[in-house]
Parts: C-alpha cells; structure tokens; sequence
C-alpha cells in the first residue's frame, strides 16, 4: 500500500538534500546522524511540513531523534495531523 506522506517527505528531502552521486535515500536513511540534514536545513523542512500539512509542530518534538529518517518523520506528522 503506498504512503503518500512519507512519498512527500521522501521527494522533498531528495529534492533539497540529496547531492549528485550520493548514496540513494530511502525511507529508513538516517538522515541527520548520516550528516545529510543538518539542524539549519532540519528547520527548513519542519517548516515544509508545517506548511504543507497545515499543523504545528512544538520545538520541543522537534528533535534530531524525529527527525532522523522519513519514517520517524511520518509518524510526527500523523501525531498532529490526526489531533
């Protein structure tokens, strides 16, 4: 069954993270403790989400751990999206 959330989130993070000839992303790459994200560019995508998906996400969720892969940011987004 597909995941569209964590499609969008995939598609984004390749699309602004991804640098030619780096190893591909996938759903469980770690993306911060891989050095892919850094906390700067973590903002930028807490802030896509929150846009993209109209919630709020408190800063302190908004961990490197959360945000570490697209799953464990799928599983943040549908906390707030199904409150």
């Amino acid at each position: 069954m597909a995941d569209e959330l964590k499609d969008v989130v995939l598609k984004y993070v390749i699309a602004e993270y991804s640098e030619e000839g780096s190893d591909p992303i996938s759903f469980d790459t770690p993306l911060i403790s891989g050095g892919i994200v850094d906390s700067f560019s973590m903002v930028s995508l807490k802030r896509f989400l929150e846009n993209k998906y109209k919630i709020s996400i408190p800063d302190d969720q908004a961990t490197p751990e959360a945000f570490d892969t697209v799953d464990k940011i799928a599983v943040l987004v549908r906390r707030f999206t199904q409150a």
